[in-house]
Parts: structure tokens; C-alpha cells; sequence
């Protein structure tokens, strides 16, 4: 069995720590680097549900999407969410390792899951990272549809292959018209509006769009919006790093059982629809 240097060390090729965003907190954050390695999980978030999840598994290592402390912390107390995390996982010889903005702009990364999942054909980075030659890496990805289909029709294919949640999908647009090109981008992505307009596509699919940059958004093109829930648009990456970690341990005979969290994590857990809209003279009382 490989011990926990030497697989971080192969995750750490896959998304160097280096590519993250300054703001960002990749890494390992729990583990002993000299433990041995036999079954890891993966999933997107570090909450106490997986961890739990991990210890029934009795897994080694929890790799996740999401860091555990983004902003930093001055304790970790067990009589706080997060402290009983990290107690939990070092009682129980778990280590614990984060990609995030550097698995988002990897090739292949978040967004290339989320086209894959979608069935898109990637054509190229949305926001591509200058310091790549072969123009494969960057944030989101540029897509063609084999097949041109409305923006409703999009839209059900999303809710049929993503991870069911409880807010679907919501659209912004015509519903009728037609998509032949998309860019996706996984997690949160109405930053990137300018560059979607300047991708010239018909489509935008993404996660956490807001009122305000929506409606800009429209009043600046036809363009359509698909707005899904964040960690369904996240959740396919965990499949292909579970992929490309499990072919890493074939080619070094390491025999890792590598699994994927099929856990919902997304927060929000139900959902009333609206009554169809009514027109009324003034605004509602």
C-alpha cells in the first residue's frame, strides 16, 4: 500500500497547489504523511455527513472539492462544526485533501466533468490560464451540442443527467430558442458574463446566479441562462478525479479502492413551485 506522501503526490500533479487562486486553501489540511493508503472518498463537501461517511468506509483519505476552512480559523473545537471534523478525522486516522480553484481550471477539470455529464463536446477553455502553451487549461469551458436542441430541452437534459436537487434548474431566456454552442462553468459563475458575451454562445449553464447580474445579463443579449445548484454542478468532477486517481494506482500497482460520495450535500432541501403568474394592475399588496 502507498503511503499518504506519495498519493498526495500524485494529486498534487493532477492540481498543483500552485494553480489555486490566491484566495483560495488547498492542500492537505488532516493526515500523517507516513500512513498507509488503501480506500479513499471522494466528494465535494468536508461536512461532518461525509466524514461520517468516510469512517463507515473505513477510507484513509477524504478528498474533497470544497476547502474545510476557506477564511482561516483560531480554533478547532470539537464543540464547533468544523473542529468536530477535523476531530473526527484525526481519531479515526483519516487525512483529508482539498482541490478546488486549481482542480477548476485543470485539464481535465470541474467544468469538462460538467460538460461530460451533459454530453458536450468541449472545444476550449472560457477563461483561458495564460500560462498554458497547449491552451487546454483555464476556468469553464467553450461547448458544441451534437445536436442543436431549445433552451428547454437543455434544460431538462441538465435536470435528467445532473445530481437531483431540490432547486433543479431555473432558466432566464426564450425557452424556444435554439442552442448549438454552450460555455459551462462549475460552481458559482455569474463573474464571468463578459467573457460568455465574448464566447459568442448561445447559452450559459453555471451555478448561483443572482437577480441583479441576471437581468444585466439579459439586457445585454439573447443569451440564456441555466442556473443549477452548485454542488450538482460540482458533483460530476468527483467522478472523473476518482477515475484519475484510480488509473494512477493501476499503473503504480498500488490496488486503491477509490470511491465517490453519492451523498447529497447541496443545502437546500426542498422546493414549493410558484403559482403560475397572474397580471394585476400595480405592484403585489
Amino acid at each position: 500500500m502507498p503511503r499518504l506522501s506519495e498519493v498526495i503526490a500524485a494529486l498534487e500533479n493532477l492540481w498543483p497547489a500552485e494553480r489555486a487562486e490566491s484566495w483560495d486553501a488547498v492542500g492537505t489540511v488532516v493526515g500523517d504523511p507516513d500512513q498507509e493508503v488503501s480506500r479513499v472518498l471522494f466528494a465535494v463537501d468536508p461536512v461532518q455527513e461525509i466524514v461520517d461517511e468516510a469512517v463507515k468506509l473505513d477510507a484513509d483519505l477524504l478528498v474533497t472539492h470544497h476547502p474545510l476552512y476557506l477564511r482561516g480559523t483560531t480554533t478547532v473545537a470539537a464543540s464547533t462544526f468544523k473542529g468536530r471534523v477535523v476531530h473526527t478525522l484525526i481519531k479515526k486516522d483519516i487525512a483529508l485533501h482539498v482541490a478546488h480553484t486549481n482542480a477548476d481550471t485543470a485539464d481535465p477539470g470541474v467544468s469538462d466533468a460538467l460538460a461530460g455529464a451533459l454530453d458536450l463536446r468541449v472545444v476550449g477553455p472560457l477563461v483561458p490560464d495564460p500560462t498554458d502553451l497547449s491552451g487546454r487549461r483555464g476556468l469553464g469551458r467553450i461547448c458544441e451540442l451534437d445536436h442543436p436542441l431549445t433552451v428547454r430541452e437543455l434544460a431538462l437534459k441538465a435536470a435528467e443527467r445532473l445530481p437531483a436537487t431540490a432547486q433543479g434548474i431555473r432558466v432566464a431566456g426564450d425557452s424556444e430558442a435554439t442552442v448549438r454552442t454552450i460555455a459551462v462553468s462549475g460552481g458559482s459563475g455569474d463573474s464571468l458574463f463578459d467573457q460568455v458575451r465574448a464566447a459568442g454562445v448561445d447559452a450559459f449553464l453555471t451555478a448561483d446566479l443572482r437577480h441583479h447580474p441576471v437581468s444585466e445579463a439579459r439586457a445585454h443579449s439573447p443569451l440564456a441562462l441555466l442556473d443549477a445548484a452548485h454542488w450538482a454542478t460540482e458533483w460530476p468532477w468527483c467522478e472523473l478525479a476518482a477515475t484519475q486517481l484510480d488509473e494512477i494506482s493501476d499503473r503504480n500497482g498500488w490496488g486503491l479502492r477509490v470511491h465517490v460520495s453519492d451523498t447529497v450535500t447541496d443545502p437546500w432541501t426542498a422546493h414549493a413551485a410558484s403559482n403560475p403568474p397572474t397580471r394585476t394592475t400595480g405592484a403585489p399588496n
